[in-house]
């Protein structure tokens, strides 16, 4: 009988686990890197064990400190979360041979998923539909456009989408390095690409005995840079064509049986609008997006996966799905950037009426559900997925359901980091969402929304720029910059982005005025009403260090004050590059001294587990080079200077 769980993995999927695993009277053990010491999952642990150092590859992927920390910390169970070492053989091998309990699928299994090429020969066999398998060399312009793909790993990671036969082969080198980097396997495939496909997925979970169920369908089409961004249960494609249903359960089954499969596990597949459907992988563990399936079928699937590993013999059938449950990634990072990620100390947030800080255990609101990795204070790095929480909405019917969750979206609170909530929100609310129209081609056709109007910008500064105000009231009440006579206005400026904010008000014995058509009704340090063209509107101020984030009903602004003076050390030099988020230089493109054009890559960066092109801002030579292959630099370092041409 399993005791006590350590959960191999780190953030949301830890807490997660151990939220079950309280529930059934289990202790539970953490390991934590350096950069998470002080985690809210590693506080939530009965016990903890620290793996020393900061990457992926100095701590979560070394297996044999991993089980070191297991047999040390007494517990006699290992669960490996996603990502890291979940869908690791060799790591799941070393697990059972150390004593514990592993609760994830055989190994072989394992093993026999962990090849893409294998295991379409193996789907193919078994009578799955597949699509087929090209090896670089067979790509023609007929088969254009195609998906090279890593034979290992997952998560979007070494995977391109290519309509140029002229750009195969660096596209492909490019992938393994990647896939290489990511997975230490560089084995790369290509198979036909479905620019406007359906990710449609089965949940499966089997015993030791027999017996598999088909829990469910998900529909994962939403993505970016081939991660999944909304998923949702059930799939409205399939919802449409309900006679793919009990196809898609049987390759599924199928899928699982040809490799004996225990335990937790999703088919994924491709489909049409036309409802034919084609293999892409199936994913021997659980999966980001589980709660939408507990959320319809009223399993806990971690709570499943526990008791097989114990030995539980399943009922006959999985429950039927019921209502419809919609979930959405919150990630750090900036959609209208290229998907940069963003990193820094989250200083405060609360999603559908429940605050993250620490101690704080409210209960969301029925329908709804917060899986957070985060909390007030955390500190946002460079090292790891740019994922803080999944935020999940549940009810009878879709379209309300999307609303609602839509709305809480926008009424949460998130400072100190960029996130993607205002995308979500504009997905959820798009047209063709809530159609059910969603392809894996959804911000190519429909573009990512945009950010918080101008107007919406100039409001937030004005109340940022009150509520300072207000603060700076003296002891005996007298406002800052109030004057016994009349003077010049007060003046505050804000930047959001490239875009700058001026303010002007000034103190009379009538009030604090405005300039334009703003009327200032009441202001604290922490509230501003203002009424704008006869409309009362409330902003919500909070002011840290070099940051300033206003909440309203017209959107959440983060303005960073402008100084009066600036400070000649702070300036770089013209045309110099400067890193948008702190990472680690992959490769270096150019010499010092060599010729540029605008637009070239320069040089690579990785942070988040994704890879960011530093290009050229224009045509000219590089004068400076400051970073080579392999180094970490701090977000605002001058990585290169392009220069004009002599």
């Amino acid at each position: 009988m399993i005791s006590s769980i350590l959960v191999a993995n780190r953030g949301e999927i830890a807490r997660r686990v151990f939220r079950t695993a309280r529930s059934l009277g289990l202790s539970t053990v953490a390991v934590y890197s350096t950069a998470d010491a002080a985690a809210p999952y590693v506080n939530e642990a009965d016990a903890a064990v620290h793996l020393p150092g900061n990457t992926p590859g100095e701590t979560y992927l070394r297996g044999e400190l991993v089980i070191e920390a297991a047999l040390r910390a007494g517990a006699d169970a290992v669960h490996p979360g996603y990502g890291f070492l979940s869908e690791n053989a060799g790591f799941a091998a070393a697990v059972i041979e150390a004593g514990l309990t592993w609760i994830g699928p055989p190994v072989d299994a394992i093993s026999s998923m962990g090849s893409k090429i294998e295991s379409k020969k193996l789907m193919a066999a078994a009578g799955v539909p597949v699509l087929a398998e090209l090896t670089p060399a067979e790509v023609s312009e007929a088969e254009l456009p195609v998906l090279v793909k890593a034979s290992a790993g997952g998560g979007g990671r070494g995977m391109r989408v290519v309509s140029r036969l002229e750009d195969l082969a660096a596209e492909i080198d490019a992938a393994s390095a990647e896939a290489l980097s990511a997975f230490g396997d560089g084995t790369m495939f290509c198979e036909r690409y479905l620019p406007a496909g359906r990710h449609i997925e089965v949940q499966i979970m089997a015993d030791q005995h027999g017996t598999i169920w088909a829990a469910g369908e998900r529909e994962c089409s939403i993505q970016r840079r081939h991660q999944k961004v909304v998923e949702e249960a059930p799939s409205p494609l399939v919802e449409r064509i309900p006679s793919m249903r009990p196809l898609l359960f049987d390759a599924a089954r199928k899928a699982a049986a040809a490799i004996s499969y225990v335990g937790a596990g999703t088919v994924e597949f491709l489909a049409d609008e036309d409802g034919n459907f084609y293999f892409l992988e199936m994913n021997t563990r659980l999966q980001v997006e589980h709660p939408v399936t507990e959320e319809t079928t009223g399993l806990d699937l971690v709570e499943l996966q526990i008791a097989i590993a114990d030995g539980l013999k399943l009922r006959a059938d999985p429950p039927p799905t019921v209502g419809h449950a919609i979930e959405v990634r919150l990630y750090a990072e900036d959609p209208q950037k290229d998907w940069q990620p963003q990193t820094g100390v989250l200083r405060r947030a609360s999603l559908c009426g429940t605050s993250l800080s620490p101690g704080d255990r409210n209960v969301p609101q029925s329908g709804l559900r917060v899986d957070s990795g985060v909390e007030d204070g955390s500190v946002v790095s460079p090292f790891y997925d740019a994922m803080l929480a999944k935020v999940i909405a549940y009810g009878p019917d879709r379209r309300a359901v999307a609303r609602r969750l839509a709305g809480e979206l926008q009424r949460a609170t998130l400072h100190g980091v960029g996130t993607n909530r205002d995308l979500l929100a504009w997905i959820l609310r798009h047209p063709a969402f809530l159609a059910g129209d969603t392809d894996t081609a959804f911000f190519e056709t429909h573009g990512v929304g945009s950010r918080s109007s101008s107007a919406a910008q100039q409001l937030s500064a004005v109340a940022a720029a009150l509520a300072d105000a207000a603060g700076r009231v003296g002891p005996v009440r007298v406002p800052s910059g109030w004057r016994n006579l009349a003077s010049q206005a007060q003046r505050k400026s804000y930047r959001v982005g490239e875009t700058a904010y001026d303010v002007d008000y000034r103190h009379t014995r009538d009030g604090l005025v405005v300039e334009g058509n703003i009327r200032h009704l009441d202001s604290t340090p922490e509230r501003v009403v203002l009424e704008v063209d006869g409309v009362r509107r409330v902003f919500d101020v909070a002011a840290y260090d070099g940051l300033v984030c206003v909440d309203s009903a017209l959107g959440s602004v983060a303005l960073t004050p402008v100084p009066r003076f600036v400070d000649p050390s702070q300036q770089v030099a013209a045309g110099s590059l400067v890193a948008p988020m702190p990472g680690t230089v992959i490769r270096v493109g150019v010499q010092v001294g060599e010729v540029v054009k605008q637009g070239q890559p320069l040089l690579w960066l990785e942070a988040m587990k994704m890879e960011h092109t530093i290009a050229a801002p224009a045509d000219g030579v590089v004068g400076e080079l400051n970073v080579e292959a392999g180094q970490q630099v701090e977000v605002g370092a001058v990585l290169a200077v392009v220069g004009e041409n002599a």
